[in-house]
């Protein structure tokens, strides 16, 4: 039996690989970007271009590696666009030759700023999922999000966003979260809601300075909690945003959402929550109880346990050497994924909300608990903030889920009344696998989540529907 079969034979229904083509390379230069130093961990490179022998490996491995009806491609940089329209057309031609009738699907994370009518009419056509990123209004957005003449990205972002617009590309919008943003919040979420955004995703901004471990590999932002002894944990960038901050934040936001937009407009972290809320196990990675399926592969194939931890430390092999399986499922990294349950200090363990956060993303557990415990995430006060704010607001809206209604009725003041489920410990004791159809029915998943029926497939094509 070859290593990629006998690492299939136990292998989950999907994994996902978060694909750099163009490694850090970009044409920006946003303040607050972790990714553009990592260019320092590859100090002999001279092309930062994948090679079409790569790209033909990689595409073949990862779909021989997938036992799921659909197969989802993610492509991010740096900015991935820099690749060429060329590079684009070679892959979709490399994913009908291997799919063998299977559908494939395409996600591209960009700056927008490269986004012509020749792309998008080719996104549009090859069925691409774009996210933009985009964090407010012109005085805002151009706060950080500045090229390497320190010019602001706002205008060429905004027509990249239009042609999407024009050519019918599905897109949602990525937004960073600073330290000016709470104050910001209802403007940034009027914003978006008036250029016509469906689809949110709110990203703290959490970055430290340098400790010794990061100087030691030339870095300025320092490195996850377990490489290195901390200099000073609290030593914060001056664009990161504070832990209250981002609950307030969310809970602005959260307060406009609710008025007129519930089943209109979907927020990802409040469709988490709600399925959270509902009973399920979130299925977004930051919020999961456990991780290690996200994978992300640099542009010479070499791959990392994940996109917050491209460090030689967590390196797990290339791509041309190894199958993605014997990678994924290394002792190293099911560790990795593991330990972000395994290794929550008895302060996580024992917070009513745990159902909910799960401790977060472990790249932001660099605090001490109350009792000087290591492993607390940065962001826990913030969370502990929203999630006390949100509780019965959601207790509703899932018992509504519940009930077959739909969480929108939520806005309406002379709703009928619905009895609350009953929650042990926040977790709702219903048949999950009935509640996971109620409640994919009800469009409370993110429409390119996996869908929670467990099919494999996405979200929009799979209960969706």
């Amino acid at each position: 039996m070859s290593n990629s079969n006998k690492y299939r034979v136990s292998a989950p229904r999907s994994f996902h690989v978060m694909t750099k083509p163009i490694g850090p390379i970009c044409n920006l230069g946003c303040k607050y970007c972790f990714y553009l130093e990592k260019e320092k961990l590859f100090p002999n490179e001279e092309n930062y271009k994948m090679r079409d022998e790569v790209l033909e490996v990689y595409i073949r491995k990862y779909i021989q590696s997938q036992n799921t009806p659909e197969i989802q491609f993610a492509w991010q940089g740096g900015e991935p666009s820099l690749m060429g329209l060329d590079f684009y057309r070679k892959v979709v031609a490399l994913q009908r030759q291997f799919a063998q009738g299977r559908t494939v699907n395409n996600s591209f994370q960009t700056n927008g700023t490269n986004l012509d009518d020749e792309w998008c009419a080719f996104m549009a056509r090859e069925k691409f999922l774009v996210g933009l990123s985009l964090d407010g209004p012109e005085h805002i957005h151009n706060r950080y999000r500045v090229d390497k003449e320190g010019k602001g990205s706002f205008d060429r972002v905004m027509a990249g966003l239009d042609n999407l617009k024009k050519h019918r590309v599905e897109f949602n919008i990525l937004t960073c979260v600073t330290r000016q943003s709470p104050d910001e919040a209802v403007e940034i979420y009027g914003f978006l809601k008036k250029q016509g955004v469906q689809f949110m995703q709110f990203i703290p901004i959490v970055e430290r300075a340098g400790d010794r471990a990061a100087h030691a590999m030339g870095l300025d932002l320092a490195v996850p909690p377990d490489l290195g002894a901390e200099d000073n944990p609290n030593a914060m960038m001056p664009w990161a945003v504070s832990s209250e901050g981002f609950g307030d934040f969310l809970i602005n936001i959260f307060e406009e959402w609710r008025k007129e937009d519930v089943g209109r407009i979907f927020v990802n972290i409040f469709d988490v929550a709600l399925s959270a809320w509902s009973g399920m196990e979130p299925s977004l990675c930051t919020y999961a109880r456990r991780c290690g399926n996200a994978v992300a592969m640099e542009h010479d194939g070499g791959v990392y346990s994940c996109d917050h931890f491209v460090y030689p430390t967590y390196f797990l092999g290339n791509i041309m050497e190894k199958s993605i399986e014997e990678m994924i499922y290394s002792p190293f990294q099911v560790k990795f994924g593991n330990d972000k349950w395994d290794a929550l200090p008895k302060y996580c363990l024992e917070c009513e909300f745990l159902f909910a956060c799960n401790g977060e993303c472990p790249k932001h557990r660099f605090l001490n608990t109350p009792d000087g415990e290591p492993g607390l995430n940065y962001l826990c006060a913030g969370y502990k903030k929203f999630f006390g704010h949100i509780d019965p607001v959601m207790r509703d809206m899932a018992a509504l889920v519940q009930a077959g209604r739909p969480a929108a009725e939520i806005m309406s003041p002379d709703r009928e009344p619905v009895m609350e489920p009953v929650i042990e410990g926040k977790k709702q004791d219903a048949d999950i696998d009935t509640l996971a159809m109620k409640f994919a029915a009800r469009g409370n998943v993110g429409r390119n989540d996996l869908c929670p029926c467990g099919s494999g497939k996405k979200f929009k094509k799979c209960c969706g529907k």
